[in-house]
């Protein structure tokens, strides 16, 4: 197999990190998740806690919402003030991404990395989605706890925070089909047809 990188953004509850993982496993490759703020931290020096705390931080900001601050491949220096800034850790996710995807094949989950790998060609980008009742449905057994209301605006919240992480560090709209080369309805699909639709791109794609 040639080597190839598949991005994933997924709304909350639609299963794209299960698609994900399942296609990796498929293609005998490695899928990176939350494992990115172990390498980032890995190569920047900064303990990962603060990676963690970094994504806290960001959903309770308003800023988020109101300014963007587009990702160009820079990295703060060590002895600036700002170098465990949000931006700056988010700096050194890309910076793994990218090193990354001139290393090996492998699935990446999250993390604007559609945008952050935009200069390269063996990259597919995919979005998941679903209805609202399979994203409940689905949300309702991993959170295993809340009303209906309750879980609705637990998605409501969590895409609203992902859509605004993506503006923020890309310009860009989340949810604008025009962004990945394929979107994938999982609630009528499922999951596994999701993989090999993926693989069918993949064929295509790869013989260009």
């Amino acid at each position: 197999m040639e080597k190839v990188i598949i991005t994933i953004a997924r709304q909350y509850g639609s299963g794209g990190k299960t698609i994900g993982e399942t296609l990796a496993r498929d293609l005998g490759i490695n899928c990176y998740d939350r494992e990115l703020m172990r390498l980032a931290s890995d190569e920047s020096g900064i303990a990962e806690g603060l990676f963690g705390k970094a994504d806290e931080r960001l959903k309770n900001s308003p800023l988020l919402r109101i300014t963007k601050n587009v990702y160009k491949g820079q990295l703060i220096p060590p002895e600036s003030d700002e170098f465990t800034s949000n931006d700056n850790l988010f700096n050194y996710q890309a910076k793994v991404i990218r090193q990354l995807a001139e290393a090996e094949s492998c699935v990446i989950i999250g993390r604007c990395a559609d945008y952050v790998l935009k200069e390269y060609d063996h990259v597919i980008s995919v979005f998941v989605h679903g209805s609202h009742d399979f994203c409940m449905k689905r949300a309702k057994e991993r959170l295993g706890y809340g009303s209906d209301k309750e879980v609705e605006k637990y998605i409501a919240k969590t895409d609203k925070y992902r859509a605004d992480y993506y503006h923020y560090y890309t310009g860009h709209e989340w949810f604008d089909a025009r962004n990945y080369d394929l979107c994938l309805d999982s609630s009528k699909l499922g999951f596994e047809k999701c993989v090999e639709e993926i693989k069918s791109y993949m064929a295509i794609r790869m013989k260009q």
